[in-house]
């Protein structure tokens, strides 16, 4: 067999390693990489130096070329020009080409062969290519035989500052991306993290491209065969939710929608283990074995024994391990089209009903807004919450402007008479400080209810805010639980409140509306004079 080599690239120096196996990528991580070792439970250990999450400010894509009419630019996609990025090429290409080994991984973003993209690795650390050899999907060793040139390569020389004299580089971190040229380049951040990110938003561009509609959820399946997905962002409850030992996981994190159904982007799992319980994700726990990476995490240094309430490096701490080390992942992670769509969001101002149905244009509203709400502290612990906004539950990996999304999604819940749910995992009986925060047994009763049936035949009412149907009965949540008001001791304090995040939804939706359709703008919240309209027409 002919010596694989990276001649094509400009680069000849290095040994390079292709797709090794996991017990290279360990001895060369243990001997080459300061403070790696092997967990107790044999997890590879690794840290990412000085960033331990990803760098969104810096990221930037080529202008320039076929793809730039396609980009939604602005403060998600920055522009670069080609000169500046080959120029970082070249840095990356030098730093690489300078290193005694690279390794190389050649994997598959999404699980569906007829929209799976050949994605190559080339980088200096073991560390990295044990990583993305877990997040893509392994190929056979004959597919991996016929592999030929990638469709998308991705240069991490991580460890080699970024110049930032370079224009439009404003730091010594440097995450860009050039969709005509097929090309990724990250230096100046060792967080492995940049890498996956990296891949969902090339799929995040190609896949919409195709009439596939790529998203940011985890997604499972029932033993009839009925799929679930679940949008949310971080602490809304997506990855416990999706995952239901009753169901089997089809993935934790990315997804695409195509004609066919619902197919995983990524080979593996990358789970947040900061005050990681055995006993609340025990299939997390056991995924924690040998071939799995654990990121930036405390140890004891005699037992090797790992401390998940630590965070004293961050509180980011990750692992990352193949999907089938979870016992009921689906392989292949394929399934049919959708029964359900459940967007989660942690409602800290408790306005929102712990569950409501939403027609399709509410939907595209919600999608697009990316609702949820963080609880900000000051030192006398005063809180008050904050509203956040991501585009369709995912906007720093989009390309295409959020609308695109939106309209594939609303396209996909007419055809394939998808329900929608917008399910609150937040506060209710009044905003975080006041109220308490939503029982996990009523959420599950809730997404269990939706599972079989039962939620989708349930009487509803109308919230007079929001405007979405809101079941007034769910087996295991009693009744005034799901009617937000009624749990307010101060009814007029409601009205203020519900108002108030009304108000915010329609000051964030205000930088879409130039692309939104009249149906969606007015899928939203209700504005005063419109309530009372619509009181005054039902008192007639």
């Amino acid at each position: 067999m002919d010596r694989f080599t990276l001649a094509d690239y400009g680069i000849d120096g290095p040994q390079v390693l292709r797709n090794p196996a996991p017990a290279q990528l360990y001895e060369f991580a243990l001997t080459h990489e300061p403070g790696t070792a092997i967990s107790a439970t044999g997890a590879l250990m690794a840290r990412s130096g000085a960033k331990t999450g990803r760098s969104p400010k810096d990221k930037r894509l080529v202008l320039g070329g076929q793809t730039e009419a396609d980009i939604w630019w602005g403060p998600v996609n920055k522009g670069l020009s080609d000169q500046s990025f080959d120029a970082l090429r070249a840095q990356a290409l030098a730093h690489l080409g300078a290193q005694p080994r690279l390794f190389v991984i050649d994997g598959f973003a999404g699980w569906d062969p007829a929209h799976r993209v050949r994605i190559r690795i080339i980088c200096e650390r073991a560390y990295h290519a044990l990583f993305m050899r877990n997040m893509l999907i392994r190929p056979t060793e004959d597919e991996l035989a016929e592999f030929g040139t990638p469709d998308y390569v991705i240069y991490n020389a991580g460890r080699a500052s970024a110049d930032d004299s370079i224009d439009g580089v404003d730091s010594q971190t440097s995450v860009s991306l050039c969709l005509d040229s097929g090309e990724f380049i990250i230096l100046g951040t060792e967080y492995a993290g940049e890498m996956k990110k990296g891949v969902f938003t090339i799929m995040n561009y190609l896949m919409p491209k195709n009439n596939v509609l790529s998203m940011h959820c985890s997604a499972n399946q029932g033993d009839n065969g009925d799929v679930s997905i679940f949008f949310g962002l971080s602490g809304t409850g997506k990855t416990t939710l999706s995952a239901d030992p009753r169901r089997a996981l089809i993935g934790d994190d990315e997804h695409c929608w195509s004609d066919d159904g619902v197919f995983n982007i990524e080979g593996g799992c990358y789970a947040k283990v900061i005050d990681l319980d055995p006993r609340a994700e025990p299939d997390i726990y056991q995924a924690i074995r040998f071939g799995a990476v654990l990121e930036n995490v405390v140890f004891d240094p005699t037992t090797r024994e790992v401390n998940y309430r630590d965070g004293s490096i961050t509180e980011n701490t990750r692992c990352s391990y193949p999907v089938e080390f979870i016992p009921n992942a689906k392989l292949p992670c394929i399934a049919g089209k959708p029964k359900n769509v459940v967007f989660l969001t942690c409602d800290a101002f408790s306005v929102l009903p712990p569950v409501s149905k939403l027609t399709p244009a509410q939907a595209m509203y919600h999608f697009i807004s990316g609702y949820t709400a963080k609880v900000a502290g000051t030192e006398m612990g005063v809180t008050e919450p904050e509203a956040t906004f991501s585009s369709c539950f995912g906007a720093p990996f989009l390309v295409w402007h959020p609308t695109r999304y939106a309209e594939l999604l609303a396209e996909r819940i007419r055809r394939d008479e998808v329900s929608v749910w917008l399910v609150n995992t937040g506060w209710t009986g009044g905003p975080y400080g006041v109220g308490q925060r939503m029982s996990i047994a009523h959420t599950r009763a809730i997404i269990d209810a939706i599972h079989d049936g039962s939620l989708e035949q349930a009487p509803t009412v109308t919230d007079p805010v929001f405007g979405v149907a809101v079941p007034t009965h769910c087996a295991g949540v009693p009744e005034h639980v799901l009617i937000p008001e009624n749990n307010w001791p101060d009814h007029a304090a409601y009205q203020e409140t519900a108002q108030h995040l009304a108000a915010l939804f329609h000051e964030n939706f205000r930088k879409f509306e130039d692309q939104a359709s009249a149906e969606i703008r007015d899928a939203g919240p209700r504005r005063p004079r419109e309530i009372a309209a619509a009181t005054a027409a039902a008192a007639l």
